[in-house]
């Protein structure tokens, strides 16, 4: 066995209902002066007002930042940065989706004024403290509260990333009854989009560790017994819990095994068509599952065997590996997402300009189990075309 090194929060409090504790544990943390960072969309549909009322109920003042959007600016982080500091936060709540979750992170680093955002990018490289800080996620996706990342957009279509263990939080809150309004789209998408975590976390050739396996593999027994019912059947409790705490072992998983070519082939159809996270994985996982069955054949195997426990699967391991490919665009077909690029409006002299900024995210093709080239980028294109 190999050395290796895991890292996650140290607290996770999970349950309907739980976000009524959120006061509670950010007495806990010593925060008397707390910033929310949300959406509107949280404000519109009333997610926030029992956490609200419990940091009130705990004396705790509270400034809320509602204008996070997706794939959020840096403009976005700066204008909170200056909200937090005017309101002289000492704490920081992420509650929402992965955006918010992410620039939560960084503004629990950024409001103490030690480095500057452009200072940060990249890996390890906050020198600095940082706030107390408690995720709360209202999707079952993108395991934001659990990774040590944070995206932020760059540019026209260039995003940039901070990686460091001071993002972890010091507190998650796992309330599935936060996620029971999700449109049946959001809820499989996000869904798939964790499954794809914990696959791709799973089957890396770097960093992939016993710990990190064993959360994929249990974050993939959760989601896959109960992605059906949690879409279909919005109010399901006990389907939305298992995918809530399905999504954050998988961003356990992948915050140290990291994720590799499905992910770099979805950023492109982000950044370019603004198609959702989610989607945009769950576009192209069939197309990378099938190219690297011949490298991650037993893998795939392995948890094709996990997802489908009533399935008899062939014994060779590139077989199962078709087997589990054609679950998954059977199951985006079942849960109502769309399945082929050609549907999302884009055109098909566009793929070679997508397969060139594909090609651009080495940081995570360097962890795919085979090798891709310019070529196969473009011929995975073409597949899901």
């Amino acid at each position: 066995m190999n050395n290796f090194l895991f890292s996650t929060v140290s607290d996770v409090l999970s349950g309907p209902g739980t976000s009524e504790q959120l006061g509670e544990l950010a007495a806990g943390l010593g925060i008397g002066r707390a910033l929310l960072v949300t959406d509107p969309g949280i404000i519109q549909f009333g997610l926030l007002d029992a956490a609200a009322d419990s940091l009130k109920a705990h004396a705790i003042d509270y400034h809320i930042y509602s204008d996070v959007v997706a794939d959020p600016p840096e403009s976005v982080v700066m204008d909170a940065v200056t909200s937090a500091q005017q309101f002289a936060c000492d704490g920081v709540i992420g509650f929402g989706g992965g955006s918010s979750m992410d620039v939560a992170k960084l503004l629990a680093v950024l409001i103490k004024g030690e480095q500057a955002l452009g200072d940060i990018y990249g890996v390890d490289q906050i020198t600095g403290g940082r706030l107390p800080l408690i995720q709360v996620p209202t999707t079952a996706g993108t395991g934001s509260e659990a990774t040590m990342v944070s995206i932020i957009t760059t540019g026209e279509t260039t995003k940039a990333g901070v990686v460091s263990r001071s993002l972890l939080a010091d507190k998650i809150i796992l309330d599935a009854s936060l996620t029971t309004g999700l449109p049946p789209a959001v809820t499989a998408a996000t869904g798939i989009d964790a499954m794809v975590h914990a696959i791709e976390a799973f089957t890396s050739k770097r960093l992939k560790n016993p710990v990190s396996d064993m959360l994929a593999r249990e974050a993939l027994r959760l989601m896959a017994a109960n992605i059906e019912t949690a879409t279909l059947q919005g109010d399901n409790l006990e389907a939305r819990s298992a995918m809530l705490l399905g999504a954050m072992l998988a961003g356990q998983a992948f915050a140290n095994a990291p994720v590799a070519a499905v992910h770099a082939l979805a950023y492109p159809l982000g950044g370019n068509y603004h198609i959702p996270h989610g989607l945009s994985n769950s576009l192209v996982l069939p197309h990378v599952l099938r190219f690297n069955a011949p490298w991650a054949g037993d893998l795939y195997a392995e948890l094709a065997a996990i997802i489908l426990p009533d399935q008899e699967l062939p014994q060779d391991p590139v077989a199962a590996a078709e087997i589990l490919a054609d679950y998954f665009l059977a199951l985006a077909e079942k849960l109502g997402l769309q399945t082929r690029l050609e549907q999302m409006n884009i055109a098909k002299t566009d793929l070679p300009m997508l397969a060139e900024e594909a090609m651009l995210q080495q940081r995570l093709l360097i962890n795919n189990p085979r090798e891709v080239s310019l070529d196969d980028a473009l011929t995975i294109y073409q597949q899901a075309f």
